[in-house]
C-alpha cells in the first residue's frame, strides 16, 4: 500500500473528504490532489496530516531481529 493509499484509507475511516483534508492543511484540493498523484509527501507533511486529523504518524526502521531503530 502506498502512502497515498494510506491517506485515502485514513480519510475514509475518519469520514472526511480529500477536500476537507486539504482545507485542514491550509491547502487547495487541487494542490493536495497533485501531491497525491506524485506520492511526494515529506515526513513533515505526513506529521501535519496526523496533527490535523488528530491521529499519530509513526516512522521507524525495524531490523530483522525485531529491534527498532
Amino acid at each position: 500500500m502506498t502512502i497515498t493509499d494510506e491517506i485515502r484509507v485514513l480519510c475514509a475511516r475518519l469520514n472526511i473528504s480529500m477536500a476537507e483534508l486539504a482545507r485542514r492543511l491550509g491547502s487547495s484540493p487541487q494542490s493536495l490532489s497533485a501531491k497525491m498523484s506524485r506520492k511526494s509527501f515529506t515526513v513533515e507533511e505526513l506529521e501535519k496530516i496526523a496533527e490535523v486529523t488528530n491521529t499519530s504518524f509513526v516512522r521507524k526502521f525495524v531490523l530483522l531481529n525485531g529491534e527498532e531503530i
